[in-house]
């Protein structure tokens, strides 16, 4: 296992990406390639980077140096149009599901299917409630609004609007994140019976032990500003790096593995 194993032909490659924030330098020389069809986990220790990689890769965090390739185009070369049709073509749910406050969830689902298809009526209505049944919430919560809900309903109604425009390529930053044990489970049911049924590819930001086990195809690790191992979950954690063995091995890697085995 090397840290990139996969250099070429995948739907995301990084190389030599380079961010900071004024003099504070958060990622520098980062590689990294995600494959087509795969759900990636991406850890790390505080600190390290792993959302600030992902505002990176969606334009939201400009790199200071470095290329950004998403489905064979460099992103930040591209021009207004061309950049706007890959930004169609995946979908984002951000920590705690980003839904706008006064908007009830199947307007919240309706926006991006409004502003970039143009579909408006009963059509916008029908998608935005098909959008809501795929993501496991019932109808009538379409017309709640976001502070009427749980958290993990939040989620899954962010994560309806993320799949709003069909993605090809969906980004999920910490999706499970203050959800119960039963609930997160739930959800990474969720996120791998979509990644199926749909063919989604999945960049996922996560410090969940048990999502890595229960969805993650490959996991890349960062620290030392880049990524230090990307692979298979069990070559991941036999890597001989000190967090990546207090990471894995310590008492939650160890229950997390025995939870799986059981």
């Amino acid at each position: 296992m090397t840290p990139d194993a996969e250099q070429t032909g995948g739907i995301i490659e990084v190389r030599g990406l380079k961010t900071q924030f004024g003099d504070f330098v958060v990622h520098d020389g980062l590689d990294l390639t995600v494959r087509e069809g795969e759900i990636l986990g991406v850890v790390g220790g505080s600190g390290t980077g792993k959302s600030v990689l992902m505002r990176a890769i969606i334009g939201l965090k400009r790199p200071s140096a470095g290329e950004v390739t998403v489905f064979g185009q460099n992103f930040y070369e591209a021009g207004g149009e061309a950049r706007l049709a890959i930004e169609r073509r995946w979908g984002v749910l951000f920590q705690g599901g980003a839904l706008f406050s006064s908007l009830t969830v199947a307007q919240n689902v309706m926006a991006p299917i409004r502003e970039h298809l143009n579909v408006e009526g009963d059509l916008a209505r029908d998608i935005a409630a098909l959008k809501i049944s795929m993501v496991g919430l019932a109808a009538e919560a379409g017309a709640k609004l976001p502070s009427e809900l749980s958290g993990g309903m939040r989620k899954r109604a962010g994560l309806a609007r993320a799949l709003a425009l069909d993605p090809e390529l969906v980004f999920l930053d910490e999706p499970t994140a203050g959800l119960d044990p039963i609930g997160a489970a739930r959800f990474d049911d969720l996120i791998v019976n979509l990644k199926e049924s749909l063919g989604l590819t999945v960049f996922m930001v996560t410090h969940d032990l048990d999502t890595l086990h229960a969805a993650c195809d490959r996991v890349a690790v960062l620290a030392e500003k880049r990524v230090i191992a990307c692979g298979p979950l069990d070559e991941v954690r036999r890597a001989d790096h000190p967090w990546i063995q207090e990471y894995f091995a310590g008492p939650r890697g160890r229950a997390a593995l025995a939870a799986k085995a059981s």
